[in-house]
């Protein structure tokens, strides 16, 4: 056999096994394929359970921050404490929009209460906010993380507001465009939905104005909906802890600004 056929061969041999290589790649990565989270959120009072499937190729900080509070308990007899026509709203602890996790939600080492139990928050994960990842759309079903608009107080504020989420989440009644690139979406309702609309549809609290007699209806339900559980199959992945950081001080910070003092 001369050197021009054995060279040839030789060639021919290297490209099988290269493309032999690539396709056992290829199929190994798709036999391996990692799955995506699952959270099951129960209600007090609705027989479905709403399952959601959780994104960490979109927002993976902020899946990781919602597996460890679901998963050590957090959530669990939280209330859904604003319904709009457009979003169902739940997740904080103080029941009424004002309030966030603090470390030992996340960390058992920190006990509850102590002065390093401070309130913590996350950046968002979104395109505003320079995280350019996040494709996904706010439409009905998906949800997203709720966070504080400190910038419509101060143009200074804009950067604390994008990275003030914590715990609080909505899930979308309807397409909400708006909310794309100002929220961190991270996951989508596969099954349950008539429970996320049922919700919807709640009778919701009227305050009366004392003096003049008028009625507002407000966003809060009228009666108590209660999380009963929420938890996370990881699918057998360890997701860690997610990256935090202590929450903006906004009371100490608008004090500051009126009488230069701090409370």
């Amino acid at each position: 056999m001369n050197k021009k056929i054995l060279a040839i061969i030789i060639a021919i041999t290297l490209v099988v096994i290269l493309i032999g290589t690539v396709c056992y790649g290829v199929v190994k990565k798709e036999i391996t394929k990692i799955e995506n989270p699952i959270a099951t959120i129960t209600i007090e009072g609705y027989e479905t359970p709403i399952i959601v499937e959780l994104y960490p190729e979109y927002a993976p900080n902020t899946v990781t921050n919602f597996i460890k509070l679901a998963n050590n308990g957090f959530y669990n007899g939280l209330k859904i404490h604003r319904v709009e026509d457009y979003v169902i709203q739940g997740g904080d602890p103080n029941g009424n929009g004002s309030g966030g996790p603090t470390l030992s939600s996340i960390d058992s080492s920190i006990e509850k209460g102590s002065d390093a139990d401070k309130q913590y928050s996350i950046n968002g994960e979104f395109s505003d906010n320079g995280y350019d990842k996040n494709t996904l759309a706010h439409e009905k079903g998906v949800i997203s993380m709720a966070r504080n608009d400190y910038g419509s107080a101060s143009d200074s504020l804009t950067d604390e507001g994008y990275n003030s989420a914590g715990s609080q989440f909505f899930i979308c009644l309807k397409y909400m465009p708006y909310f794309n690139g100002k929220y961190s979406a991270f996951g989508r309702v596969t099954s349950g939905m008539e429970t996320v609309d049922a919700i919807s549809q709640v009778e919701l609290k009227v305050e009366k104005d004392e003096e003049t007699g008028t009625e507002t209806q407000t966003s809060e339900p009228k009666d108590d909906i209660i999380i009963t559980s929420i938890t996370v199959d990881t699918k057998g992945v360890d997701y860690g802890m997610p990256k935090v950081h202590e929450a903006f001080d906004y009371t100490s910070w608008y004090l500051q600004r009126l009488y230069g003092t701090q409370s």
